[in-house]
């Protein structure tokens, strides 16, 4: 873990945040353990289209071929605990609820909670299916 959240710290180092100067990274674990996908925000003039790390991470993974995780780590520069966002918080949840969430100080102290623990009632794929089977 400790790895997996020191890299989360230098991929903090390459985020382009101009207008925030709020420098986030994340580190994601595939679950077979043998890949780690690094992310920064990236910010834009259009606030809309700004990207937060962790989904950086997981759409590299995602164009890479991997699509089942074990967990990721998150660093900023905030003295308390990094936590993702809301929209982050669904794209995790795309894929799976139990795997693990680090979110970490820059001493590296971190707490840890399941993608199910960060979106309680969240919704998925697997919604999806039920409904669809309903409807047949």
């Amino acid at each position: 873990i400790y790895k997996l959240i020191k890299m989360s710290q230098e991929a903090k180092s390459f985020s382009y945040s101009p207008y925030s100067h709020f420098p986030v990274g994340a580190a994601l674990l595939t679950e077979d353990g043998d890949h780690i996908f690094t992310g920064c925000n990236v910010e834009n003039a259009s606030y809309g289209l700004t990207i937060c790390a962790e989904r950086i991470a997981i759409f590299k993974a995602v164009s890479e071929g991997y699509k089942r995780f074990k967990a990721i780590a998150i660093s900023s520069n905030l003295k308390s605990i990094i936590t993702p966002c809301g929209a982050c918080r669904q794209v995790l949840r795309e894929f799976g609820k139990d795997w693990l969430v680090y979110m970490t100080k820059p001493d590296c102290t971190y707490i840890v909670k399941t993608v199910d623990e960060l979106l309680p009632l969240g919704f998925g794929g697997d919604d999806l299916d039920e409904h669809q089977q309903q409807g047949q």
